[in-house]
């Protein structure tokens, strides 16, 4: 076997051990927990289109890329219920890393936007903020 082979021939093997103790590292490393969750419940005006509302659902959760902090969102249309006396038409959840991440959100300029583009179709909004029990 040449030199050079023979080298080639050690060296795959230990890269493949670097590359999956790599992996199980990433596995088990634990990581910074998010701290808050951001609660946002929106009723539209009536008479507004289902377009629109779902254009709204689109755009919100684009504003998700625009915060480092952001670890999860997810959002849904309300199920209608006598209960809840039909209050809100949709709901998005927003979770943080920390309480900054949370403040950096409302002060964000997109976020700003999308209120002033929106907020005409809005009859009224409820966002809330809470700690992630651990």
């Amino acid at each position: 076997m040449k030199p050079r082979n023979k080298t080639l021939g050690y060296l795959i093997p230990v890269f493949a051990l670097c590359v999956f103790m790599l992996v199980i590292y990433g596995a088990y490393v634990p990581h910074k927990p998010a701290e808050i969750q951001r609660v946002v419940c929106i009723k539209f005006k009536p008479g507004t289109s289902g377009e629109t509302i779902e254009k709204h659902m689109r755009d919100f959760a684009t504003l998700k890329n625009n915060v480092k902090d952001v670890v999860a969102y997810s959002a849904g249309k309300v199920e209608k219920s006598k209960a809840d006396g039909e209050q809100f038409d949709v709901v998005h959840y927003l979770t943080f890393r920390t309480k900054e991440g949370a403040d950096e959100y409302v002060a964000d300029s997109d976020r700003l936007d999308f209120v002033k583009a929106n907020e005409a179709n809005w009859d009224k909004v409820l966002e809330l903020n809470s700690n992630i029990q651990k």
